[in-house]
């Protein structure tokens, strides 16, 4: 497995893992929360494009969230095909509100980088 790889992996197992006895996060994100974020890092990649350094820092973002919405999804109890279908309909959302200039969804594209670790 290629380090980069290994290291998004490692990085969205702890953002999902549950805290002893809270039945939530580690006070870090929900599965609701990551399907956000995929959907507008992905949003935000596409419509960025990936020659900039925000275009690459985004396409970090969108992996990195993607997987950490597939790997809750599967502690949350979702089949991958239905954790697709929701990171699918929140990235086609985020695509929406991002093209209308939406104040709310570019907030919650920095709120969802801030969270993002740094992969480099």
């Amino acid at each position: 497995m290629e380090p980069l790889m290994l290291v998004v992996l490692t990085l969205a197992g702890l953002m999902i893992q549950a805290a002893p006895g809270s039945g939530q996060g580690a006070g870090l994100v929900s599965y609701e929360e990551s399907v956000r974020c995929a959907g507008l890092t992905q949003a935000a990649s596409e419509l960025e494009g990936g020659e900039s350094a925000r275009g690459r820092r985004l396409y970090d973002a969108a992996l990195f969230w993607s997987l950490a919405a597939m790997r809750a999804g599967t502690a949350a109890g979702k089949s991958p095909s239905a954790a697709e279908a929701d990171q699918t309909r929140a990235r086609i959302e985020a695509v929406r509100r991002l093209n209308a200039d939406a104040p709310a969804a570019e907030a919650g594209l920095q709120r969802c980088l801030q969270k993002t670790p740094d992969l480099n």
